[in-house]
């Protein structure tokens, strides 16, 4: 009797790494830092952790529709997002069509101050502003949910030796799942890692990443982002919540069964 053939490997998972594409036009020592671009190196991670399993592709705000057209949104399982300069230059219609998507299933990554962009305020519902200052500080990335998918592999505590302070109070809600907290050298703590589900769909957020400093190329910084996009990955089994009309006395008259 012959064996059963093993089953077929599942398709690749289809991301889109969106990002601004403007600080590295406009400042060299940002184009030097990322030769690439800053999407580049996000691309770059994605692709050095999960390897055959992704198919990656890049988009940039002066893209026709962003890059972000209902096609290309239809073939992205996961968006990753990176915008600092020009928030407001993104289209509502765009935004309308991403929030869509996440609520439909697709998976979404914000990065850094991706945090102001109109598609998360969006889907956080609140400003989503928080404190900052940067003066090159020292960041400890403190793992609070060992066991979360996107904290796999990544030490306690991951330390980025230059970034941008952010700090406490963010205004969000609260995360359904506090996966990182960072501590700052001037005192500063901060909700780094934080986990939200829309609809059918999985959001992260996770703040290291400002474009003045090489996070991008922290081995760490890599792997978050990299497990952040498998752990958002839309999953065939998640039920979309439904509200259910009823006529008075539905309860009475059935016992409460359904």
């Amino acid at each position: 009797m012959p064996f059963p053939s093993a089953p077929p490997p599942p398709p690749p998972l289809r991301v889109t790494v969106w990002c601004e594409g403007r600080a590295e036009r406009l400042d060299p020592e940002v184009a030097k830092r990322y030769p690439r671009g800053m999407g580049g190196a996000v691309a770059e991670a994605v692709e050095q952790h999960l390897g055959e399993r992704v198919l990656v592709r890049t988009a940039e705000l002066d893209e026709p529709d962003h890059g972000l057209t209902e096609e290309a949104l239809a073939a992205t399982d996961v968006l990753t997002w990176w915008g600092n300069l020009a928030h407001r230059e993104v289209s509502d219609a765009v935004v309308g069509r991403v929030h869509r998507g996440v609520l439909a299933g697709m998976g979404l990554v914000v990065l850094h101050s991706g945090h102001l962009s109109k598609i998360f305020r969006r889907l956080m519902g609140t400003s989503c502003t928080l404190r900052w200052r940067n003066a090159a500080e020292r960041e400890l990335v403190w793992t609070v949910d060992p066991t979360h998918p996107v904290a796999a592999g990544v030490p306690h505590p991951l330390v980025i030796e230059e970034q941008e302070t952010y700090g406490e109070f963010f205004d969000i809600p609260e995360p359904e799942e506090l996966v990182f907290v960072s501590s700052f050298d001037g005192g500063e703590v901060f909700r780094s890692g934080c986990a939200f589900r829309r609809g059918k769909g999985r959001i992260f957020y996770f703040s290291p990443g400002d474009q003045e400093y090489p996070v991008y190329h922290h081995p760490h910084v890599r792997r978050v982002i990299a497990n952040a996009v498998a752990w958002a990955a839309p999953a065939t089994d998640r039920e979309q919540p439904r509200l259910t009309h009823v006529e008075s006395g539905w309860f009475e008259h059935t016992g409460g069964a359904a």
